[in-house]
């Protein structure tokens, strides 16, 4: 039996961003690693300029994703005002940028969303961990940087309610919160509960991710995927690829 802490995310709108070619930033359809990597870091305080704090967070923990509901993709068209760039110049600040109103051009820029998506995160710790996973539900509970889903216009809609517990295999631990209200505290037959409990459109199979280094997944991988999202440095917004495993609900084990 291996401990895991498992949280559920939910949200109006979630952006787990991909390669971002040109001016497109495209979303996948369940959370990145570097996005979960950065939902821990800004529960426990570990802010992005802190290369070392962010490598402990990156050693230290792997993740499994079931994906509930996908949710329906959304599309936003922007248009950016966007200096020109000197040579051996860089700008500091948003504010420097927009100074010189003569050297601005617009640019366009089109933002994938997922809107009224929901996952189950389990999160498994290695050795080398630099907190427990009971410290890890507590930070989450009581964050000191506001977490949110991929971009900070994505706000959580549901408290994350994280919970640590043993399991024998991670699906185990990903299905843990199959029968439970998406409000905590909320009786999904009681007529009385409140006008806010929300009625999701869950997709017909669910969808499980975890990281190839996970041990005792409990299913059998129909598909390998990469993706980069391995953090390599946040301060410069680098990343590599990893390969990640993933199973359908319904399909052969």
């Amino acid at each position: 039996m291996r401990d895991y802490l498992v949280f559920r995310l939910y949200g109006p709108m979630a952006s787990w961003g991909e390669l971002a070619v040109g001016e497109q930033r495209v979303s996948a359809d369940h959370p990145s690693r570097s996005a979960l990597l950065g939902l821990l870091g800004a529960a426990l305080g570990v802010r992005r300029s802190d290369e070392g704090g962010q490598q402990a967070l990156s050693r230290g923990y792997r993740f499994g994703v079931k994906l509930v509901a996908a949710g329906m993709p959304l599309r936003d068209y922007h248009t950016v005002q966007w200096p020109d760039i000197p040579k051996k110049f860089s700008y500091r600040t948003r504010r420097q940028e927009m100074r010189d109103k003569a050297k601005l051009n617009t640019i366009l820029s089109s933002r994938e969303y997922r809107s009224d998506s929901l996952s189950v995160v389990a999160v498994e710790a290695a050795p080398d961990a630099p907190h427990g996973l009971a410290a890890l539900a507590d930070a989450l509970c009581s964050p000191v940087f506001m977490p949110y889903l991929g971009r900070k216009s994505c706000p959580l809609a549901l408290p994350l309610d994280p919970r640590v517990g043993g399991f024998y295999t991670l699906k185990q631990a990903l299905d843990s919160r199959d029968d439970e209200p998406l409000l905590p505290g909320v009786d999904p037959d009681d007529d009385d509960r409140l006008p806010v409990d929300i009625d999701l459109d869950k997709d017909r199979q669910a969808r499980y991710f975890w990281d190839e280094a996970m041990a005792d997944a409990g299913m059998d991988a129909t598909l390998q995927l990469m993706r980069h999202d391995q953090p390599l440095s946040r301060r410069r917004w680098q990343f590599e690829p990893r390969r990640e495993l993933a199973y359908l609900e319904g399909g052969r084990q």
